[in-house]
């Protein structure tokens, strides 16, 4: 059985409005993935703000290609170990592949990721009608809703692969457009991934809802990656927009501790990991 290390320093719990607060004040928001209590530790001893439990997972832990295979069943089982492993930090969790279809299974995964998983937030991929009908819906229901826009990997076998979105101005606009639209239908926060660093700012300043950003860029208002990316621990090749922070240090904690320095402070993402 896991029992919670009662010697990470009490803090404030992070809470929706106080992301909306930090955006406020222009305080960067630092989030990274976590699918275990133990790493899930790491991220509150550091005073990580948000932990994103990912459909990720399916490629980093299960080994898959992509995010597709994942099931909600997986998705709770992991949302619940991360929860054992947090206090005060914000506990989001992805609906994974298809349990957006329709309203009905939307509002179902959303309710067992919060009741079951110990989520504080749910996220959902894309700005479809049925996607802003079920952002809506769960907002309705008091469930807060992070958007996930840009590069949306469920969407890879639509995209042709992992391709960075935005590119050409007619794209740039149509994706402005969709957090526009997220954000109207009652999303709390917004993930944007894999687009132009131009086009990260452009969404940021344009919206009130706090933005985070992965490969969007340094003007977002907080930034996420993926734990095994920023640990130097993914098989194969690194993605361009993330970087080890373990290279030259003696521990995970170090590395987590100097992640959430480099977000905010500013000096994370550097030039190097952005797309023009």
């Amino acid at each position: 059985m896991y029992v919670q290390n009662t010697s990470v320093p009490e803090r404030k719990p992070v809470t929706v409005p106080g992301l909306s607060a930090m955006k406020a004040q222009g305080r960067r928001i630092v989030m990274l993935t976590a699918y275990d209590a133990s790493f899930a530790w790491h991220l509150e001893s550091a005073g990580i703000d948000v932990a994103l439990v990912g459909d990720s997972l399916g490629m980093v832990v299960q080994g898959h290609r992509s995010t597709l295979p994942v099931t909600l069943d997986q998705m709770v089982y992991h949302t619940a170990a991360v929860a054992r492993g947090l206090a005060a930090t914000l506990l989001v969790a992805d609906l994974p592949f298809m349990a957006d279809r329709d309203l009905a299974h939307a509002l179902d995964a959303g309710a067992r990721l919060v009741g079951e998983g110990g989520a504080g937030m749910v996220k959902i991929e894309g700005a479809a009608p049925h996607i802003l009908e079920s952002i809506a819906a769960l907002a309705a229901r008091a469930i807060p809703v992070c958007a996930h826009l840009g590069l949306t990997p469920q969407s890879v076998l639509k995209f042709g692969g992992f391709r960075i979105q935005g590119k050409e101005q007619a794209a740039a606009d149509r994706v402005l457009s969709e957090a526009l639209a997220v954000q109207a239908a009652g999303a709390d926060l917004l993930v944007m991934e894999g687009v132009p660093a131009e086009l990260g700012r452009r969404v940021t300043a344009a919206l009130s809802i706090p933005v985070i950003g992965i490969g969007a860029g340094p003007h977002c208002d907080g930034q996420v990656l993926v734990i095994h990316d920023m640990l130097g621990i993914t098989p194969g090749k690194r993605p361009k927009f993330s970087k080890d922070f373990l290279a030259g240090r003696d521990s995970v904690a170090a590395a987590i501790s100097a992640y959430a320095e480099d977000v905010r402070s500013g000096a994370f993402p550097a030039p190097e990991h952005c797309f023009n």
